[in-house]
């Protein structure tokens, strides 16, 4: 990805590696972009999380996008697929998520939606960082920068909460079931579901228990959420609850807890519903998208259910693109990130877990049964943070490494070494069929990377 920004979105310490002035000429750009060549009033639409700084952002980015005559729509705090929900149907020209997902408050992040609620394409992330690194004869902008507007083409902030309600509606309308006689708990991650998730699942006839439902600008993520599922399986249990759903700080995940308070994670969720969709006729291409971080216990279950599956590197953006491609229509990781391309066009928790409640109740069966069929293998992935990914990636001793691990495992697991999109970091994952061995197989390749001196302390 470029100097900025990564698989999602620009992304970064508030303050320090991402500033409101960052956000100001993001919002400057976007503006002038779309009006070139047009004759209409450039329309933009920002939701943003419940981070403290996700405020300074939001005013920054909005400033910077009426400065250049466009007119700014504000959804406040909501999750990120409501931002492009309403993008696509209400004919914005982009769309602004100020979040860092899953990351603690001290970060945050832009996130960019193009007017078919898609993340922008590359050409344009690229000129917004040429825009940011100051070459504007390259991007035709004369007179030492973007003009500003005056008088009656300044653009106008608007307050945009009803299409938040619209986004909530279109959640509610999505099941084919009530929910009545359901206890759900609700892990908010004192996030952007902190709101939309109850309400949704209280009209839908459920019986909710959320918490994490208090945010304070501080405390999103922090030990919540889909990242620290330990507190809904307690509640769940403790609570005597038939299932619960976890989302992270931008509610585009979901991970779910079953009625024995067992994690039920991305893997089992696409398996769960990939069955469904064969069921109803509308598993398209009778595949599934996977990235390589699925585990193997998920495949060996979609064999066994005649079903395919295709993998591509880890991200969302590239499941997307796969699912653009090929007309698949459900892909996901294991982290909970899941897209179902009839219904939206990026990953959302408060659909996934709507979803998830239609098998339950159709299946009439307990969430633990419908995930018993995929038998997750141990795996571990070990962090080392490096200089120069690249580097360590073709380094012939590592590679030797590598093969050494594959070929111990044979078909009993894997190994796989990766590049963090947004960190400068290597991962190391190992599935194998017991920890211990998982541990000792990744040891084998980190050690490897530390005594070579690739790795940076």
């Amino acid at each position: 990805m470029g100097k900025y920004f990564g698989t999602d979105g620009f992304r970064g310490e508030a303050g320090v590696t991402l500033t409101s002035e960052h956000a100001y000429k993001i919002g400057r750009f976007l503006g002038w972009y779309y009006a070139q060549g047009g004759t209409h009033k450039v329309r933009a639409v920002i939701g943003k999380d419940t981070r403290r700084s996700s405020y300074m952002f939001e005013y920054a980015i909005v400033a910077g996008l009426t400065s250049s005559g466009a007119d700014a729509y504000m959804l406040h705090v909501t999750t990120t697929p409501s931002v492009s929900y309403a993008v696509v149907g209400d004919d914005f020209d982009c769309g602004v998520m100020i979040s860092a997902s899953h990351n603690p408050y001290t970060d945050n992040g832009i996130k960019l939606v193009n007017r078919k609620g898609e993340k922008m394409d590359d050409a344009t992330i690229n000129k917004i960082e040429m825009y940011l690194d100051g070459k504007l004869e390259a991007l035709g902008i004369l007179g030492g920068d973007i003009p500003f507007a005056t008088g009656a083409s300044l653009g106008e902030i608007v307050d945009y909460a009803a299409g938040r309600n619209r986004y909530i509606g279109y959640l509610i309308s999505l099941s084919k079931y009530s929910f009545k006689n359901y206890r759900i708990g609700l892990d908010c991650a004192n996030g952007s579901a902190w709101m939309i998730a109850k309400n949704v699942f209280d009209a839908l006839g459920a019986k909710t228990f959320p918490i994490n439902a208090e945010p304070n600008g501080l405390n999103i993520n922090r030990n919540a959420g889909s990242t620290h599922i330990e507190a809904l399986c307690k509640h769940v249990k403790e609570s005597g609850l038939d299932i619960g759903f976890a989302f992270d700080g931008d509610a585009d995940r979901c991970i779910a807890v079953d009625e024995n308070g067992q994690v039920v994670n991305g893997d089992h969720i696409l398996y769960i519903l990939a069955q469904q969709l064969k069921k109803q006729g509308n598993l398209v291409n009778n595949t599934v998208v996977t990235t390589i971080m699925s585990n193997m216990g998920l495949y060996r279950a979609l064999k066994a259910a005649d079903i395919r599956y295709e993998q591509t590197t880890v991200g969302d953006r590239y499941i997307y693109e796969n699912m653009q491609h090929t007309c698949n229509c459900i892909g996901g990781e294991q982290s909970g990130h899941i897209i179902l391309s009839k219904f939206a066009t990026t990953g959302d928790g408060i659909l996934t877990a709507i979803k998830l409640m239609e098998a339950v109740i159709g299946e009439k069966m307990p969430l633990s049964k419908l995930a018993e069929p995929v038998q997750m293998l141990p795996q571990l992935t070990k962090n080392v943070r490096v200089a120069d990914k690249a580097a360590v990636r073709e380094h012939p001793a590592i590679q030797s490494a590598l093969a050494n691990v594959s070929e111990q495992l044979g078909e009993r697991g894997r190994i796989l070494l990766r590049e963090s999109g947004t960190e400068p970091v290597i991962r190391v994952m190992v599935e194998a069929p017991t920890e211990e061995e998982c541990e000792d197989l990744a040891n084998e390749v980190v050690s490897q990377i530390y005594a070579l001196g690739l790795a940076s302390f």
